[in-house]
């Protein structure tokens, strides 16, 4: 009877197992990975792709002696299969379960927290110097797939790289998108041809040569000439990364183990930096994934059988900002959409198939799109640039300099705004209202349901100056017609901007009242409306009349529907307390509104974990139960 996944004893088994096995044993990872993941969700396609690679890996790599980063750390999970953690699995991305990404906490095989995309070549550096500084002997390996490779810090590392000379493995992970494959018996030749002792050899002659008088400069120049000659004329694809410094082998099939493991071997030997090309597919193994890679690169539960993914009934907020776009585009000629590698996952998918010319899919490149579309609205176009919260934070600079300074009209669709969930503490898009709201010229909209998310799409396309869309991830909620609340409140308030100052003028989006209560009053930013309609209704059924206030726009904030017979003012939020919508009303009340407190409800200052929303909103006291105890507490001790 064969051993199932759990029986091996991982890493020290893998050592002693032959090609033979290792093949085997590459069938029962990909039936436990889709097993799985088909339970729990996850990344299954970049993880299918990887199963030789990281057999190889673990086989040739002396782990965690040596130090294997994964560069995004999504496609890790035969990484932890490998280095004893398969039991995780049943609770994987689950609250208080594994996570989906590498974890020091977790295990002395994650040598680092990953979780962005792009940065593995600089932490192989950075670990490369620390070694080589306190005289340690350990290999240095990152693995980073060709769509990371469109970011610039990927670059960066490997120009440092090259200027250190420093030993460090680099396996690029080459599923076809980004890199023209460069297969037949030529490629294997001049890969053996570099790792063979003869070339090796030779190389280091030349060094030697080198430090010769006179001579020494002539020769190693003619021969570094013919080397130069004989690299473009037979290694076109590897040109690049010979340029910046690196030995280049490849490329070779990336489900072929012996090839892996040869390539691994000889990039052990050289004392200098080696980049692996590698040819995987993305999804190998499961005929679902393999036709449909993006969509099972991040899957929520499906049927392992037919391939068909568990949905919600509704359209999720990320299809109804795509929806709104596109309408922008059909109304204006100027609308230009641009996308950093994730134009399905955003909602463009129509937008690009509809408007070709004037879709941008600028790969993972945040800090490049964002002022590549700086460009475009100084010109006269109106970008509407569709990024993830947390990608977004890595264009901070760009979004200050190139755009808010000049205030262009540059629309930010931030998609997953908010605790995101399962992904954890990289993917939780907590920090925009704060670090959004510090810069000039910026607004900020938070609509909650889908005719609000059309509307504010429609309004920021009227704003001269660049504006944020903050929504969250999952299902939207249709908007409620007729009565706006299921908390039997009175009709949203309206307040004629006649009577508004100067400041308040400048408010598109106004706020909504959608209760009316005595003495307590809750103003809830986007998605937390849906929470406050709860806490109402439970105040309510505790005696206490309570009020809501739908707040659809931070910036500039629109304080006219606060009343100085209010004591008690609670602010519900889906982002942190320091620098949120709380802390700004706070400040505005101690100016102009001195009799009414503030009381925040926030995420806290630390970073949230991974886990489904509903447990990690009541950890952190941030469900309406949570929230109508502590009001009911706060009210008693008042």
């Amino acid at each position: 009877m064969s051993k199932s996944i759990y029986d091996y004893n991982f890493p020290e088994d893998l050592k002693r197992m032959n090609v033979d096995e290792l093949d085997l044993l590459s069938y029962q990872i990909r039936e436990f990975l889709i097993e799985k993941v088909s339970a729990t969700g996850g990344h299954l396609a970049p993880n299918l792709g990887v199963v030789e690679l990281s057999l190889a890996l673990h086989k040739v790599f002396n782990s965690p002696v040596d130090k294997i980063i994964w560069d995004v750390g999504h496609q890790s999970y035969v990484h932890k299969i490998l280095t004893g953690r398969a039991k995780g699995f049943d609770s994987l991305r689950t609250f208080g379960g594994m996570s989906g990404f590498p974890k020091v906490s977790e295990s002395p095989h994650d040598v680092f927290d990953t979780g962005h995309s792009s940065t593995a070549i600089s932490l192989a550096m950075g670990m490369a110097v620390s070694r080589d500084l306190n005289s340690e002997n350990y290999e240095v390996v990152a693995v980073i797939g060709d769509g990371a490779m469109t970011g610039g810090p990927a670059f960066e590392g490997l120009n440092n790289i090259s200027e250190s000379g420093r030993k460090v493995t680099v396996i690029l992970n080459d599923n076809g998108m980004s890199i023209a494959p460069n297969v037949g018996g030529l490629a294997k030749h001049l890969s053996n041809l570099r790792t063979s002792a003869p070339y090796l050899n030779a190389k280091k002659a030349m060094r030697q040569v080198a430090n010769l008088p006179k001579i020494g400069d002539m020769l190693y120049n003619g021969m570094r000439s013919v080397k130069e000659h004989m690299k473009y004329a037979l290694l076109p694809k590897g040109v690049l990364f010979e340029e910046l410094g690196l030995t280049y082998l490849g490329p070779i099939d990336g489900h072929n183990l012996i090839e892996l493991m040869e390539a691994m071997e000889s990039a052990k030997k050289i004392d200098e930096p080696v980049l692996i090309h590698a040819i995987t597919k993305k999804g190998k193994g499961y005929r679902s994934a393999e036709l449909n890679p993006d969509k099972f690169h991040g899957v929520g539960k499906f049927d392992p059988c037919t391939g068909i993914v568990k949905k919600s009934e509704g359209k999720s907020y990320s299809s109804i900002a795509g929806e709104s776009i596109l309408e922008l585009a059909k109304q204006h000629d100027n609308v230009v959409a641009v996308s950093a590698a994730m134009c399905e996952a955003t909602g463009l998918g129509d937008f690009s198939k509809r408007y070709p010319n004037r879709f941008f899919d600028v790969g993972i490149a945040e800090a490049h799109g964002v002022t590549f579309s700086a460009g475009m609205a100084a010109n006269g176009l109106r970008p509407v640039v569709a990024i993830y919260s947390s990608f977004l934070q890595r264009a901070y600079d760009q979004i200050l300099e190139d755009v808010c300074i000049q205030n262009l009209p540059v629309i930010f669709a931030i998609d997953r705004a908010g605790v995101v969930g399962a992904d954890g503490e990289t993917h939780h898009g907590v920090f925009d209202i704060a670090y959004l709201s510090s810069m000039p010229n910026m607004t900020i909209l938070t609509p909650n349901g889908e005719d609000q998310v059309r509307e504010a799409f429609q309004k920021a396309y009227d704003i001269h100056g660049p504006v944020a869309i903050r929504y969250p991830r999952g299902e939207c909620p249709k908007s409620d017609k007729g009565d706006s609340s299921s908390c039997a409140a009175d009709k949203p308030e309206r307040i004629n901007s006649v009577l508004l100052s100067n400041e308040e003028t400048d408010v598109m989006f106004r706020n909504e009242r959608i209760a009316k209560g005595n003495d307590v009053d809750i103003w809830a930013v986007g998605r937390m409306v849906e929470t406050g309609k709860k806490v109402v209704e439970k105040l309510s059924g505790m005696g206490i009349k309570s009020g809501l206030v739908d707040v659809k726009q931070v910036k500039p904030m629109d304080i006219s529907l606060l009343d100085d017979d209010i004591s008690t003012v609670i602010t519900l939020e889906d982002g942190i307390e320091n620098g949120g919508f709380g802390q700004q009303l706070a400040a505005k009340c101690s100016l102009k509104h001195p009799k009414v407190n503030v009381m925040r409800i926030t995420w806290p200052d630390k970073f949230v974990e991974h886990g489904d929303i509903a447990s990690l909103e009541k950890k952190y006291g941030m469900d309406a139960d949570s929230i109508t105890e502590r009001i009911y507490e706060e009210r008693k001790v008042g």
